[in-house]
């Protein structure tokens, strides 16, 4: 099975930046979106025949999104966490496949001063909880912009950008709880590079001089751990801010 995560920011952007020749030179089985940002009974799907779309819009027009788009039919999709409080910003949507749960994410950003972290903190661990209640029914693979750098290693500028969103002890530390659980960062598990990253501010020719964070993951539940093939970071892929993450498994869809 190849999936593919990416974060979009505006499917109907992206659609007219070589969206559509991208997935039909990849072939994946999967593609999970995040940002989405539209409604997407808007556009015209007739270039995925028989695939089967899944979408979590934000209530707020415009605003985040999360899709699930596939060439099996789910045995069954979810939308949200189940927390009204945490589910009104369209970030999580959930497809149960015969082998395993697949879920895409956009976890909330901190926002400038960290203005957001506190509910970014409860955000987390809400999610964390929602997967592991997956998990004891069958194992898990989750991924898209969980919207932090995890180590230095997975930031360009890790002293200039200590307490930025997105790089803060306390965003980090939580992301460490999930790994805690024994999550598979699954980058990580093959790749251990510096510089390889999935995002770039338009600002400053950032992405050109790979000035980055790794921001955009995929985590596996360990009992996936040996049908994990690869993961690759394709910074190659242009379109948007951030770039598409690529994983392929020996699990049957």
């Amino acid at each position: 099975m190849k999936c593919i995560t990416w974060n979009v920011n505006g499917l109907r952007s992206i659609l007219s930046k070589g969206f559509a020749d991208f997935i039909t030179a990849e072939a994946p089985d999967v593609v999970l979106l995040q940002e989405t940002k539209v409604n997407p009974h808007d556009l015209d799907w007739s270039w995925l025949p028989d695939w089967h779309l899944a979408w979590n819009p934000a209530a707020k027009p415009g605003y985040s999104g999360t899709a699930i788009l596939s060439k099996s039919q789910p045995l069954s999709i979810s939308r949200g966490i189940g927390i009204p409080s945490h589910d009104n910003e369209g970030r999580v949507i959930t497809a149960e496949f015969p082998s395993c749960f697949i879920v895409s994410v956009y976890t909330p950003n901190s926002q400038a001063e960290l203005a957001r972290l506190p509910y970014r903190l409860q955000w987390d661990a809400a999610f964390l909880a929602y997967i592991q209640s997956l998990e004891k029914r069958k194992p898990v693979l989750f991924a898209g912009d969980l919207n932090v750098a995890h180590k230095e290693i997975d930031i360009a500028r890790p002293d200039a950008n200590r307490r930025s969103p997105g790089f803060s002890d306390e965003e980090r530390a939580s992301f460490d709880q999930i790994l805690n659980t024994g999550f598979i960062d699954v980058f990580r598990h093959f790749d251990p590079r510096p510089h390889q990253y999935s995002w770039w501010s338009y600002r400053a020719g950032a992405r050109t001089r790979n000035i980055g964070w790794r921001l955009d993951y995929w985590l596996a539940s360990p009992l996936l751990a040996n049908s994990l093939l690869s993961c690759r970071i394709r910074q190659d892929i242009t379109g948007s801010d951030h770039c598409p993450v690529t994983l392929e498994t020996s699990l049957p869809l």
